[in-house]
């Protein structure tokens, strides 16, 4: 019976529903479609106003246009930057070759940025101006009779893409600026000229030097002595290359004194000096050159000739027996003063029995050259004996 019940209550339902619908659909019609609007006439001003819609959007798409090419331009910049620092600093422990040639790679790049930029903001400028003028298919305003005033809001997008691009500019050469000073750094920070070892001299002392065994008699009537040398600090008279007798103990002396460099032959009489040449801590190169039978005396500094003096000991000739040193001198027995000890590094030392000629010396002065492979006949780097004393050390 529940069931029955509830059949009997269905059905009824379903009756009163589909006369629901038929009583809807009998006296309510369906309402008909209106007819198309008709689209009137567009005034000149309408086309004005429609022409000017479309430059607005197209200098938005440009400026959009310019601004993500300067991100990605940023972006690809930057990431080179980031992958050529790790390789470099990956490969600290190598030779200074590689890591300069990565730091010009680098310098390059930004120089290949900045011009690419600089083309971009030529070509915005000259797209702007073919939008808001005759440009993109867009007739000019003249033509239609009436001209439209340019106001300051007409080189709005002009204005920003230029600001935007200058920026970009300003932070590449700001990039270029600091790799360069890495670069500058880095020379500095690694040995010069190809060599592969250097001497240190940690401190002013005098029992730091580091004497000289040359496998040949120093009975000279001219010569050549070549370093490089990196010193911490330069007092009034700071000793580089020193040779002497208990006779005389300044046959020959290649000194700093602050910002000058000194070249003595035959005792400090016979000075030759070159002043503002020693910019600490920086590498300097230096060669004396000498001949007995002019008596010329030059100094070098870094490949140029910085200083020439005639008649120094003309006639005179070393003696041999003496006490060949660096980063002090020795008085007599006895080493010098520790305000004469030199503090920093030396590497590249080579001596000659000969003057050497301008371009020999120019190109071991080469800070990226091969220098270090230039051996002297009387002295030579990495072939003479060498003595450290002290807490002087051989380091590479």
């Amino acid at each position: 019976r529940p069931i029955l019940f509830c059949m009997l209550s269905l059905c009824l339902f379903l009756e009163d529903m589909f006369k629901s619908l038929s009583f809807y659909s009998f006296h309510f019609p369906a309402t008909p479609s209106t007819a198309p609007c008709k689209i009137p006439d567009l005034t000149k001003w309408d086309k004005l106003f429609s022409m000017l819609e479309n430059s607005q959007m197209r200098e938005n798409m440009l400026l959009q246009y310019a601004d993500d090419i300067v991100k990605v331009e940023m972006g690809s910049l930057r990431g080179e930057m980031l992958s050529k620092n790790v390789a470099a600093t990956g490969n600290s422990a190598g030779n200074s070759n590689n890591l300069e040639m990565l730091l010009q790679q680098l310098l390059s790049a930004t120089r290949t940025q900045t011009s690419r930029l600089t083309k971009l903001e030529t070509s915005c400028f000259s797209n702007a101006g073919a939008v808001m003028g005759t440009g993109g298919g867009m007739p000019s305003t003249s033509k239609m009779g009436f001209e439209v005033p340019q106001g300051r809001g007409g080189h709005r997008a002009q204005d920003v893409t230029s600001q935007e691009v200058q920026g970009a500019l300003a932070t590449l050469r700001q990039t270029k600026t600091e790799l360069e000073e890495v670069l500058r750094s880095s020379r500095q920070r690694y040995l010069p000229a190809g060599c592969e070892m250097a001497l240190l001299f940690p401190m002013r002392s005098r029992r730091i030097y580091t004497s000289i065994i040359p496998d040949v008699p120093l009975s000279l009537s001219s010569f050549t002595v070549c370093l490089w040398a990196k010193p911490t600090a330069v007092l009034n008279k700071t000793v580089l290359y020193s040779y002497g007798t208990r006779r005389n103990p300044y046959e020959i002396q290649l000194l700093l004194s602050r910002t000058s460099a000194l070249f003595t032959v035959g005792g400090e009489a016979h000075l030759v000096e070159a002043r503002g040449v020693v910019n600490e801590p920086e590498w300097i190169h230096l060669c004396g050159t000498w001949s007995s039978k002019q008596g010329l005396a030059s100094l070098w500094a870094d490949g140029r000739k910085v200083a020439s003096t005639p008649g120094v000991a003309e006639g005179h000739i070393l003696p041999d027996g003496g006490s060949l040193q660096l980063g002090q001198e020795r008085n007599g027995c006895c080493p010098g003063s520790p305000s004469l000890a030199f503090p920093g590094k030396m590497t590249g030392v080579n001596m000659w029995n000969r003057v050497l000629s301008d371009e020999e010396i120019s190109q071991m002065a080469l800070r990226d050259g091969s220098g270090c492979e230039m051996r002297g006949n009387m002295v030579a780097w990495g072939v003479t004996e060498m003595v450290p004393h002290g807490g002087a050390q051989f380091i590479n």
